[in-house]
C-alpha cells in the first residue's frame, strides 16, 4: 500500500469516528429502531440499494431500493405496521461493518464519502438470508456528528432474484 493511502483512507483524518457513526446505523436497523434511523438522514438524504452492478443513476432504471426522505417515511411507517405481510412475523438482522476507509473528503461542503463493507444476515419464518456488498455514505458534517446524505449499498449479487426484501439493508 502506497503512503499516500493509509489504511483508513485519507491521511491526515481519523477513520473512527466515520466507522463508529456506520457501526450505530447498522445496530439501529438490528434493533429495528427503524425511525432513529430514519432520522440519522439529512432531510435531502437519499437511501440507494441498485438493481445492477455498476449502475450509474438510480433514474435509467428500476433499483432495489431508492428512498428519498417520503418514500423512506412510507417505508417505516409499514414496517411498523401490525400487520404488514413480507414482516409477519419481523424480521431478525444482524449486520457486520468492516473495511471502512474514508475515500474522499470535501472540506467547503464538510462531507465526506466512506466505503465499507457490509454483511447483513435476515432470519425469518425458520430461513436465513444472507446478503453482502460493499456501501458508500456521503456523510455531512452536522455540529459534532454526522448526517447521511446519501447511502449506497452495491450487494454483490444485486442482479439474482430476491424475495421481496423489506428491511433496509
Amino acid at each position: 500500500m502506497s503512503p499516500a493511502s493509509p489504511v483508513g483512507g485519507l491521511p491526515g483524518i481519523d477513520r473512527k469516528p466515520f466507522e463508529d457513526f456506520i457501526v450505530h446505523e447498522a445496530r439501529l436497523l438490528d434493533e429495528r429502531r427503524f425511525r432513529d434511523w430514519m432520522g440519522l438522514f439529512a432531510d435531502d438524504g437519499t437511501y440507494w440499494v441498485p438493481a445492477v452492478p455498476n449502475q450509474l443513476s438510480p433514474f435509467d432504471q428500476a433499483s432495489l431500493f431508492y428512498d428519498d426522505r417520503d418514500l423512506m417515511k412510507t417505508r417505516v411507517d409499514r414496517l411498523e405496521h401490525p400487520r404488514i405481510h413480507v414482516q409477519t412475523p419481523p424480521s431478525r438482522t444482524a449486520h457486520l461493518i468492516g473495511n471502512v476507509v474514508v475515500e474522499e473528503a470535501d472540506e467547503q461542503k464538510n462531507e465526506y464519502l466512506v466505503g465499507s463493507t457490509v454483511i447483513m444476515v435476515e432470519y425469518r419464518e425458520d430461513r436465513q438470508r444472507v446478503f453482502a456488498g460493499r456501501q458508500h455514505h456521503r456523510l455531512r458534517r452536522d455540529g459534532a456528528g454526522f448526517r447521511i446524505a446519501q447511502k449506497r449499498v452495491d450487494l454483490i449479487n444485486c442482479d439474482s432474484a430476491f424475495e421481496a426484501m423489506a428491511v433496509p439493508i
